[in-house]
């Protein structure tokens, strides 16, 4: 017969208690661990997701690069042709206005610190239709610049045809001028058959020649004009009387002044108006009365014509008798 007092209950109850333990402590660890896993998994999967954001980072970043690299590029053709637009900006205007809108959306986009990816794709198309049209203005330009070359070309053998022509030009006018003088010269008319007429005038009108100077009215003068090569037309024939004092006899009013080649102006006694044909001899036939009579002595008579002295004669008046 036993003699302990503890209750046979209790003996039981102490396995029970232990296991109930084991079983909490086996949940706990399953937690723990499931708890780690589900911390681990969710480390690894927000680690994915940072790499792959820090990738994706890394391609905006690469790609905003290059396409910096390729506007600047861009910009470095335009500064290129810089120079040659300057020369061009009228057949160029519009391009050019274009490519700056572009070139600041562009630097618009490239600029922004947190630019996304559609903001850099549409900034590469830009970047991408920059260029078509960069491309374009140079073969514009390449081929305005072509043109500008042939037509400096062009100017060059113009400007060389016009001195060569400027030159035969003066050539030919100092030879027509050369011409033009020997024509003046030659046409220049020739007085031949001088005749003067010293004119007593009677009471009743009829005439009768004298050589007695107190006796003479007037004087007529006639000659012969003629010139193979002058045209036809009018001129003008100045007269001029010298009288034995040796000054030139004037008529009052009538009486002027021209223009010889070789001596000045002189003053003429007439001034006769003749109509000329060429190769055809005119006879021209004018008288005068001095202001005062005649004296004894020579009288000289001068044809001038173009400037020119082209005849001459002379007549002596003498003093007469006591019954002339």
């Amino acid at each position: 017969m036993s003699t302990s007092n503890t209750p046979l209950a209790t003996i039981e109850t102490q396995p029970k208690n232990k296991s109930y333990k084991n079983a909490i402590i086996g949940v706990l660890a399953v937690a723990l661990v499931a708890t780690g896993g589900f911390l681990a998994y969710d480390r690894s999967n927000k680690v994915s997701k940072i790499d792959q954001q820090q990738v994706q980072i890394a391609a905006v970043t690469t790609e905003k690069s290059n396409l910096q690299s390729s506007f600047d590029a861009s910009l470095a053709r335009l500064d290129s042709m810089g120079t040659v637009t300057n020369g061009l900006n009228s057949e160029l205007t519009a391009k050019n206005a274009e490519i700056t809108k572009a070139k600041d959306e562009i630097r618009t986009i490239l600029n922004k610190k947190n630019a996304t990816a559609s903001e850099l794709g549409r900034a590469k198309k830009m970047i991408a239709s920059l260029n078509t049209k960069i491309a374009t203005m140079e073969q514009e330009i390449a081929k305005l610049t072509e043109d500008n070359r042939i037509l400096g070309e062009e100017k060059v053998v113009l400007t060389a045809d016009k001195e060569k022509l400027t030159q035969d030009l003066t050539t030919t006018t100092g030879q027509k001028v050369e011409l033009e003088k020997k024509v003046d010269v030659a046409s220049t008319l020739n007085a031949s058959n001088i005749v003067i007429t010293p004119v007593n005038v009677k009471r009743n009108g009829r005439e009768k020649v004298s050589s007695t100077a107190k006796r003479v009215d007037k004087m007529v003068v006639s000659f012969d004009v003629a010139n193979r090569i002058i045209q036809p037309g009018s001129t003008d024939l100045y007269v001029l009387v010298i009288g034995p004092d040796g000054q030139a006899i004037t008529t009052g009013a009538a009486t002027g002044s021209f223009t010889t080649r070789e001596e000045g102006d002189k003053s003429y006694t007439a001034k006769v108006p003749v109509d000329l044909e060429t190769a055809k001899t005119k006879n021209v036939a004018f008288s005068f009365v001095p202001g005062t009579t005649f004296t004894k002595g020579n009288y000289k008579i001068q044809i001038y014509q173009n400037g020119f002295l082209i005849g001459e004669g002379t007549r002596e008046l003498k003093k007469g008798g006591l019954f002339s």
